[in-house]
């Protein structure tokens, strides 16, 4: 088995960047989802109620972030180190986390609504809620590090969809991290509470991922539509949900940091 993609998302919601390698930190890839859209309540801004966001492009840079969208200019953000204090929740049901105010013009006219785009400046300040362990810490993704697919389940998913005379589905439906090739369908399901090596790091295979509604949308056009979920919801149906792919903790002592490389091995330890 091998790494066959490699993204980072760093605005949550935003349009993946594609990487050779990548540094894996103890709460994610570098540089991923450290950077979110609030509402004025302090909520994220997701894909689930934003879809322009895919039309969104957010390029890292030292010191700070580039932003670009159709029909605005380019924008480039400092990090806000002495920018407004807030305290940020992924979803509204989450527990709230310290972060910073980076900007508020460009991100409303964008998103056509209040918004402002928030830094987490620390990303040692946020823990992991479920099937975690004292340390864990997560950016500011859904509930953990990485997300990694396996391209012969979504060769099952379309499958499915081809069956059904629908059309199939890219992977980047699922906006994976990770995505490894040379496992059977559904192989990840058992490496769940397993840890698996890739390169030279070790993740814990948390949980498996529940999915939503941002599977349906187009990540190049934002159009929304109903399918893979309507077929997860027929053929991938758990007590956890409707579940694709797998979370993963990097095993990485605070203040280290790993790499993961396309090509490298992945293997169950």
């Amino acid at each position: 088995m091998r790494i066959t993609a490699l993204h980072s998302y760093p605005v949550k919601g935003c349009h993946r960047l594609d990487h050779d390698a990548a540094v894996v930190e103890p709460w994610g890839l570098a540089g991923d989802r450290r950077w979110m859209m609030i509402d004025p309540d302090g909520v994220g801004l997701t894909q689930r109620d934003a879809p322009r966001l895919t039309q969104l492009t957010a390029r890292p840079r030292p010191g700070g972030i580039t932003l670009s969208a159709p029909g605005l200019p380019t924008l480039d953000v400092p990090e806000p180190v002495d920018g407004p204090k807030e305290f940020v929740r992924v979803f509204a049901s989450k527990q709230p986390v310290p972060a910073r105010v980076a900007e508020t013009g460009w991100s409303s006219a964008f998103l056509e609504r209040d918004a402002r785009l928030a830094w987490q400046a620390d990303p040692t300040g946020r823990g992991i809620e479920s099937h975690a362990l004292p340390a864990d810490r997560v950016s500011l993704a859904d509930g953990f590090p990485l997300l990694l697919a396996n391209t012969a389940s979504l060769d099952a998913v379309n499958d499915w969809l081809i069956e059904a005379g629908d059309e199939p589905v890219p992977m980047t439906r699922f906006r994976p991290n990770l995505v490894v090739t040379g496992a059977g369908p559904w192989a990840e399901d058992t490496w769940v509470g397993q840890r698996l090596r890739i390169g030279a790091v070790t993740y814990r295979a948390a949980e498996a991922s529940s999915r939503c509604l941002v599977t349906t949308i187009d990540q190049e056009t934002g159009e929304k539509g109903r399918e893979p979920l309507k077929t997860l919801g027929r053929r991938r149906r758990f007590d956890d949900g409707l579940l694709f792919a797998i979370n993963l903790v990097p095993e990485i002592p605070a203040g280290d940091v790993g790499l993961v490389r396309l090509g490298d091995p992945v293997s169950v330890v």
